[in-house]
């Protein structure tokens, strides 16, 4: 777990350097990484379920060490403060909602595909 969480706070420092964002402006690296995080995990998590014996190890090396130290809800909250604390309201909320709505797109995508597919209820005869 710890050599997963090495691998994923370096690739989340590096990009973090690479792409820097200005105070103020819409934190689009974090917005990035954790949404990425979040279509891996999908994709790790159906993986893992489909391979449960042969591949238990990975949802702790990559899911909770790489995963989870990539990833970053910590920063995800303080960028949401910062911007409100220093007026820039709008680009907060826009930041959560789009938080929100990618990560959640982003790990059904990765849960899809990793194989996984919905089953829809059929209503029973006589029910519409």
């Amino acid at each position: 777990m710890a050599l997963g969480g090495s691998a994923g706070a370096s690739a989340r420092y590096w990009l973090s350097r690479e792409l820097p964002v200005s105070a103020g402006t819409f934190p689009t690296t974090t917005l990035v990484v954790n949404v990425a995080g979040a279509f891996l995990l999908g994709l790790l998590v159906e993986i893992v379920a489909k391979h449960e014996e042969r591949a238990a190890w990975a949802r702790h090396l990559v899911g909770v060490g790489m995963l989870g130290a990539f990833t970053t809800f910590s920063t995800f909250s303080s960028e949401v403060v910062l911007l409100g604390r220093d007026g820039h309201t709008s680009t907060a909320i826009a930041y959560v909602a789009a938080s929100a709505a990618l990560g959640v797109a982003a790990a059904a995508s990765g849960l899809l595909a990793g194989g996984w597919r919905p089953v829809w209820p059929v209503p029973d005869e006589g029910e519409s």
